[in-house]
């Protein structure tokens, strides 16, 4: 929106001063501006401040009346310092009073408005940047196992000893993790790497279920990410499935049969 309101009817607005007709303009306006509903907030805050502070200079109960005494005392002129001060209070039209209530409750509103609109804006905004980063991930992973079968070289660990695999990794990572004892039909580990995801240290278990290669990365989870049950996602021809615990994650790629993936994934879960 290019046209905004001016300072004199934000000052207005703020004061109460504004004419109904204008007073319905206004606060139209304001819902559909950001930028002047920010200004009107900033203005009503620094009258409220202005407000707040002029009342810490509030005279004391009874210190009119003992002035009044004072001056009646020892001046015998007809005047008090009652009728001085009254005579010095401007008149608060009643009508100027209404409208100021007004322009708070809609000052108010706005404010309540604008911190809902920005919860809603950072709750987005996590949701996406976590989507984000899970898509980061699954590329990262992808192009891994890509890396891995076209290399065609043997693992850093030949084996299909579990006993043998696992604990090659002493020392390489800062975290241990089971191997699975009985694995599901066809399915048979060749061996193991040691490779770095997100530039972390990570396992990458390789198996075999009949012809098809299978890389399973196991992690340390990060702080904040929460537990969760197997997951099945796709990614330019190859399935993922995973599962975290309480500090391991682990995901599998292939271009196997999805219920066969599950199926060592599990194998794999049980016994974590």
């Amino acid at each position: 929106m290019s046209d905004h309101l001016s300072p004199a009817k934000l000052n207005a607005l703020a004061d109460g001063e504004l004419a109904l007709d204008q007073f319905a303009s206004v606060t139209e306006h304001l819902h559909n501006c950001s930028q002047c509903t920010s200004r009107a907030l900033e203005q009503s805050l620094l009258k409220s401040a202005t407000m707040r502070a002029g009342r810490r200079y509030t005279p004391a109960d009874g210190l009119l009346e003992q002035m009044e005494r004072l001056v009646s005392s020892q001046d015998s002129s007809n005047w008090t310092a009652k009728d001085n001060l009254e005579s010095r209070r401007p008149a608060i039209n009643p009508s100027s009073r209404r409208m100021a209530w007004a322009g708070w409750a809609v000052a108010a509103s706005l404010l309540v408005s604008a911190a809902g609109l920005t919860v809603m804006q950072l709750h987005t905004r996590s949701a996406q940047t976590a989507a984000t980063e899970r898509t980061a991930l699954a590329t990262e992973l992808g192009d891994q196992h890509i890396a891995t079968l076209a290399a065609n070289l043997p693992p850093q660990v030949l084996s299909s000893d579990r006993h043998t695999v696992k604990p090659w990794f002493q020392g390489k990572l800062p975290f241990t993790f089971n191997l699975p004892e009985n694995l599901p039909e066809d399915t048979k580990l060749e061996g193991a790497n040691l490779t770095y995801v997100h530039n972390r240290p990570t396992a990458q278990l390789l198996y075999s279920i009949g012809r098809h290669r299978v890389s399973v990365f196991v992690r340390q989870r990060q702080n904040g990410e929460e537990q969760s049950d197997v997951t099945l996602t796709q990614l330019a021809g190859f399935r993922l499935a995973g599962f975290r615990t309480g500090n391991l994650d682990v995901t599998a790629i292939s271009d196997v049969d999805p219920a066969r993936l599950t199926a060592l994934v599990l194998s794999i879960e049980h016994i974590q």
